[in-house]
């Protein structure tokens, strides 16, 4: 059985492109950032910290099988070293899409594949480039109305309205998107489980 330790319909829905079943357990963690976290250390450890404490909920709650794999992963925006979350209002939704109109910034994610004892943990960091053309500020209210930033890193979703801002990409959209499929099956495959194959025995 596979556990994906994420609440994320983005993630659910890449996931269920690799995996036939697989069951939901949200992690919820404090996500602050230590002083002086490097972005790369932040992010992989978020995913770290989701998976551990997927199984520990899942050791709570339900019959634990000893075969159970929980995949957590996390999404990050950064640029010029600063992470950013996601924003609680229109002015830090402004204040974020503001700083990428423009210009080019990095997306990290991370994944963190382990096992019910976690005695056997992989983890992977993906790195992407986007680059966004310049963003007026009405557009930047508009968008905003629509709803789509308020539960996304950087204020923006690429799979949704939040495209026409992107110029460019360099690395993994699914990354972008919050799981990125070729590291993803990577993993998976570390443990047993192939994605193709798995599928061909329906």
């Amino acid at each position: 059985m596979l556990v994906l330790a994420s609440a994320s319909p983005r993630r659910k829905e890449l996931l269920s492109l690799l995996v036939k079943e697989f069951d939901i357990l949200p992690a919820d963690i404090d996500e602050t950032p230590y002083d002086q976290e490097k972005a790369e250390d932040y992010v992989i450890r978020m995913a770290l910290e989701k998976a551990t404490a997927a199984v520990n909920k899942y050791k709570q709650q339900c019959n634990a099988a000893i075969d159970t794999l929980f995949i957590a992963s996390d999404t990050s925006v950064v640029i010029d070293g600063e992470v950013l979350g996601k924003p609680n209002s229109l002015d830090e939704s402004k204040s974020m899409l503001r700083l990428l109109s423009g210009r080019s910034h990095q997306v990290i994610t991370s994944l963190c594949l382990c096992n019910l004892n976690r005695d056997h943990v992989a983890t992977k960091l993906v790195v992407s480039d986007v680059l966004f053309r310049n963003i007026s500020d009405v557009e930047i209210d508009q968008y905003w109305k629509t709803g789509e930033p308020q539960d996304k890193a950087g204020s923006y979703g690429i799979q949704g309205l939040g495209s026409i801002f992107v110029q460019s990409i360099s690395g993994s959209y699914s990354a972008v998107v919050g799981l990125p499929l070729f590291e993803t099956a990577q993993l998976l495959a570390q443990f047993g489980i192939h994605s193709l194959e798995d599928m061909s025995h329906e």
